[in-house]
Order: C-alpha cells, then sequence, then structure tokens
C-alpha cells in the first residue's frame, strides 16, 4: 500500500494517490475543520467547544486512508461556522449581515431561512452564534480567502480526473447526529444522490450494496439527499457523478463529549472495506487502473 503525497494550504489538504493509475475518485470532507481563527472566537458568543458541535468532526480522520487505495482525498482546515463550503457562494443572510447585501446573493434559499447560509447565523437548534451582525466585508473577506480557493480546487481535481480517465466521481463525506427529531434513531450511513439527479444509479447501488455486505443499516436520500457541493458537481450527464455519505456519528463518537470512543477505529477499519471494494468493482470508462491490486488490498 503506497502512502499519499501530500498537498496542503490554510484552507485545505489533499491527499494525492502515489504509485499508481489511481481511481477516478475524490473523497471530499468540507466540514470536518477544526481551525478556529482566534478574530472568529473573539467574535462569536460561542465557545470553541459548543461551535465544534456544528462540525462533521473526525469524518476526515475516518476517510483519510482511502487515499492508499488510489483515491484523491480532500478535506477543509476551517470550521462551517466560519465558513460553510456545502453552500452557494453567495447565501447571505440579512438577519446577519450588516448593510445592502449585493444584487445576486441568495437570500430566500431554505438554508438561509434557517440561518444556515454561507456565513451561518446560528449552529444547532437556532443557537446564535454572534451577538449582533457582522460586516458585509467581513462575511465577503471569508468567501473570497476561504471559500473560492477549496471549490478552485476542488474543481480543478475533478476535472484532472475526467480528463485522465473519462468520468470523475465525487463521495461529499459528512456525519450526522444519532437521533432526529423528526425521524427517531438514525441508520448507520445515509446515502444521498437528489433524488437520482447527482449520480449515475449503478455507482450509488454499488456503494449501498457494499456498505450493507460490511453490516452497515443503510438508507437513501432520507432525511438527506445531499446538499450544494452534490448538486453542483453532480452532473453525469457531463461525466461528473456526486453522491453524498452521512455517517452516524454514534458509531465513532461520543456526541455529548465529542471525544472519539473505541468505536472509531473499528468504524474506519470498515468504511476502508467498502471505499476499497468499491474502487476494485467499478467499470469505470478508459480505466486504466490495476483492479488486481485494488481488489487484494480489500481483502
Amino acid at each position: 500500500m503506497t502512502l499519499p503525497r501530500i498537498e496542503t494550504d490554510e484552507t485545505y489538504t489533499l491527499l494525492h494517490p502515489q504509485g499508481g493509475a489511481g481511481v477516478p475518485v475524490l473523497v471530499n470532507s468540507p466540514h470536518s475543520g477544526e481551525v478556529f481563527p482566534e478574530a472568529f472566537l473573539a467574535r462569536s458568543q460561542l465557545s470553541r467547544q459548543v461551535l465544534r458541535r456544528a462540525s462533521d468532526l473526525y469524518v476526515d480522520r475516518l476517510v483519510e486512508r482511502v487515499a492508499c487505495y488510489g483515491a484523491t482525498v480532500m478535506f477543509a482546515h476551517l470550521p462551517r461556522s466560519f465558513v460553510d463550503l456545502n453552500r452557494e457562494p453567495l447565501e447571505l443572510d440579512p438577519r446577519l449581515i450588516s448593510g445592502a447585501l449585493p444584487v445576486e446573493a441568495n437570500t430566500r434559499s431554505l438554508r438561509v431561512a434557517g440561518g444556515l447560509g454561507t456565513v451561518p447565523r446560528v449552529i444547532g437548534d437556532q443557537v446564535e452564534i454572534y451577538a449582533g451582525k457582522i460586516a458585509l466585508d467581513e462575511a465577503l473577506s471569508r468567501i473570497e480567502r476561504f471559500y473560492l480557493p477549496y471549490h478552485g480546487r476542488l474543481h480543478r481535481n475533478l476535472g484532472d480526473l475526467r480528463a485522465r480517465f473519462g468520468r470523475a466521481c465525487l463521495i461529499d463525506c459528512h456525519s450526522m447526529p444519532s437521533n432526529s427529531r423528526s425521524t427517531g434513531l438514525m441508520p448507520d450511513l445515509v446515502l444521498g444522490d437528489r433524488f437520482g439527479a447527482s449520480c449515475r444509479p449503478e455507482l450509488i447501488e454499488s456503494f449501498e450494496a457494499l456498505a450493507r455486505q460490511e453490516g452497515f443499516r443503510v438508507e437513501r436520500n432520507q432525511p438527506y439527499a445531499g446538499g450544494y457541493i452534490t448538486e453542483c458537481y453532480g452532473r453525469p450527464e457531463l461525466g461528473w457523478d456526486a453522491f453524498q455519505i452521512e455517517i452516524n456519528r454514534a458509531l465513532y463518537m461520543d456526541e455529548r463529549t465529542l471525544e472519539p470512543h473505541s468505536g472509531f477505529a473499528v468504524l474506519a477499519r470498515r468504511l476502508e472495506n467498502v471505499f476499497a471494494k468499491f474502487f476494485a468493482e467499478q467499470a469505470f470508462e478508459n480505466r486504466t487502473t490495476d483492479l488486481h491490486f485494488y481488489q487484494k488490498a480489500a481483502e
């Protein structure tokens, strides 16, 4: 198994496969970042620990080893409470941002209505992050400095994979609470493909079947069908597939203390098995991958 090559800047880390052709898959974790800018912590009325509850903690660590099986892995450094990469560039909340907003801003999305725009106003059950409004320049600065470079690099990576293999598949990884007010106890995994719009059916069906073989309880599109990243980059008719994975937090962490528990290593191995078999099984167009290597590594 070959260790990946690491590329990093202030916004993201990228793990590039080495020593082989790789596979046309990019595994992304946009909400696991834990680098809290000091100015943001000073501006917020919430503690760092409370703000961490909004993040998909440790998802980057759960999936990073799949780079050893030929996938590209990307994860964010900044927390979603600071800037949310799984939103449109300008989903801006007039209840948070003072002054006249840009004419191209989307102020009417359901996410903005819930206080969860590109620069979030709340976390969790409508807990306000700030005591008052923030300046438009502050919000736009976060988008320009962190959001746009992340998406620029993500887009370029997917374009490179598509050019090399003929297709590219983005798997966007998140975590979810173990219990929902609306649906009760959650399954182990929820796979989202925007109800079939963002991904060829054979891809997500394959991943779901492999996850079930590994013993995971899996649902599709309920209650999570995929966010902005899945919607934006999922263009199967153009050779860009995308689907989202939500992982039940109770499988790997204490949801009260936010610390990983003894199930973390077990879950990481189980997910690694699913990903490795998925990479080996797919008959990607213009495939150049040595599947024997990946099948052997998954066993």
